[in-house]
């Protein structure tokens, strides 16, 4: 019963506040827009020319800009389509200043990544020797996403949300100088409570205590306020992109990283957020099944300066980065296991680190790629060489989830599975329930895990952060992994999509279009 009033007053709170009335005063923009479009075709005679023209311009506008095919293609198709609203709508989501302002404001970031984060060449130098293919796809993520690759560091896998929350809780409990969390979501439950019982604890301890949350992802799982009781806690907090009431592009944009960092020495990295279903606590979707990596050592570095160059684009402090270095607090010499390279993708440059990562692995496979990811919604370059990789011969497996967590996105994830079927391409489904694993493990060797889905807002939209693995216990660790979930789940058969009803398949066809603006 008490549970039942708590979450009908967390509904009331949030319809009759901070997101209740933003809604409503965005589809209040959005009628008004739509009113004024009907009012200026009706009493304007020049309001139509303007329009067809201005979709004119902005189809020459993207047949000649640097965009993905895909995109233009589907962009091309909706503005043609409504040639009255077409051209207004993309001119505004693609120069808006109000978008600009966002990149002005944190395009600093990439600056100090670079000033933070240079390439130790002797470590450079041992992975080339060992293997000049892993060394070119060490080298690209070091010259464009300026985050280098590391040795003396160690990286321990979690197959499981739970086994990451007990280790988790241990590592926070060994905290003696600062804790660093940044999350896309955090919500109220046994699992935030038991971190923010010891973060409090730390807090007074006087240790320094920071959190970045998105506001989007954590909109309806956390009270209005609630930066204000923390920082009352001794815990600093910051909000990213806050939602406001105000209708522009800016909101797509969303910190979706998950980074918590320990004395500059310990952090995880992976696809678990902090909220109940990440750890089965409570289960919606049937089991969850998701992945994390916890990595001691000089690679936390990478880490830290992501997080310390987020927090320094949010609250301006202009603190020393430096002073939060690995060896500060650990003046011992740290183990090493393979090659460990941590990285981050920006949106706000040209340069899609997280998809070209993940296209030289599909790339330069020679044996196997073992994909996870919670949705498939593929470019034409993703789906082209996943295709072209299974043509060859590599034994392509992606495991997507059997329960969606959104009807839609489940759809369209579906939808990808035709084509990659017919190239040889095996699909399965985690019959027990879903999956928000991001994964790629290739030929016993490499490996990626993070935060980075195969979508298009992942992609292109988000700010994201991996690691990339070379040569480490962990990569065989995860390879034993996904073939237990494979085992776990259904293969998706091409006799078995040719079943699909013929209306099922006319929605799918219509979906792929839009995928890869969706």
């Amino acid at each position: 019963m008490a549970r039942k009033q708590k979450i009908h007053k967390r509904i009331y709170g949030k319809v009759f506040g901070r997101v209740g009335v933003s809604l409503v005063l965005i589809i209040l923009q959005l009628a008004l827009f739509f009113q004024l479009i009907h009012r200026f075709q009706t009493f304007s005679p020049y309001f139509l020319s303007f329009s067809m023209l201005l979709s004119f311009a902005a189809v020459l506008f993207l047949i000649n800009n640097r965009s993905k095919p895909g995109a233009k293609i589907a962009w091309i198709i909706l503005v043609m389509a409504f040639p009255l609203i077409g051209g207004i709508v993309y001119f505004w989501m693609s120069l808006h200043p109000l978008n600009k302002q966002l990149i002005r404001g944190m395009a600093p970031m990439q600056k100090q990544l670079e000033n933070y984060l240079p390439q130790d060449k002797e470590v450079f130098g041992q992975l080339k020797a060992v293997s000049i293919k892993a060394a070119n796809q060490s080298a690209y993520i070091q010259k464009y996403a300026h985050c280098p690759v590391y040795t003396r560091s160690t990286s321990e896998y979690f197959d499981v949300g739970e086994k990451k929350f007990r280790r988790l809780l241990e590592e926070l409990s060994k905290a003696k100088h600062y804790i660093f969390l940044e999350y896309f979501i955090i919500g109220e439950g046994e699992m935030w409570q038991s971190i923010l019982g010891i973060l409090k604890e730390k807090a007074k301890a006087g240790l320094d205590v920071r959190i970045i949350y998105d506001d989007i992802g954590s909109l309806l799982n956390l009270p209005d306020g609630y930066p204000k009781y923390l920082e009352s806690l001794g815990i600093k907090c910051s909000v990213f992109n806050p939602v406001t009431a105000r209708l522009h592009i800016k909101m797509n944009t969303r910190n979706h990283r998950k980074i918590l960092i320990i004395d500059g020495h310990v952090a995880f990295n992976g696809g678990i957020n902090i909220g109940d279903e990440y750890i089965n606590r409570t289960k919606v979707l049937g089991h969850w099944k998701d992945t994390a990596l916890l990595i001691k050592g000089e690679a936390v570095w990478s880490f830290t300066v992501m997080f310390l160059t987020m927090w320094e684009s949010l609250r301006k402090t202009g603190e020393d980065v430096s002073s939060f270095r690995p060896h500060v607090y650990h003046e011992a010499q740290f183990e090493g296991d393979g090659f460990i390279q941590p990285f981050t993708d920006s949106p706000l440059d040209e340069e899609h680190v997280g998809e070209n990562v993940y296209l030289n692995l599909i790339n330069q496979a020679q044996r196997y790629i073992y994909i996870t990811s919670p949705y498939l919604i593929l470019d034409y370059e993703l789906q082209g060489a996943l295709g072209l990789a299974a043509k060859r011969g590599v034994d392509v497996r992606i495991l997507t989830p059997h329960i969606g967590d959104k009807h839609f996105v489940h759809t369209l994830t579906r939808a990808n599975y035709r084509n990659l079927l017919l190239d040889g391409v095996r699909i399965y489904e985690y019959t027990p329930g879903f999956v928000h694993s991001k994964m790629f493990v290739v030929d016993d060797e490499l490996a990626v895990i993070g935060t980075i889905n195969l979508d298009y807002r992942s992609l292109y939209l988000h700010f994201e952060c991996a690691t990339w693995l070379y040569g480490t216990k962990t990569v065989g660790q995860m390879q034993d992994d996904m073939m237990r979930s494979l085992d776990a789940s259904h293969e998706i058969t091409q006799e078995q999509y040719r079943n699909t009803p013929f209306f099922e398949k006319l929605l799918f066809n219509f979906l792929r279009l839009f995928a890869p603006i969706m």
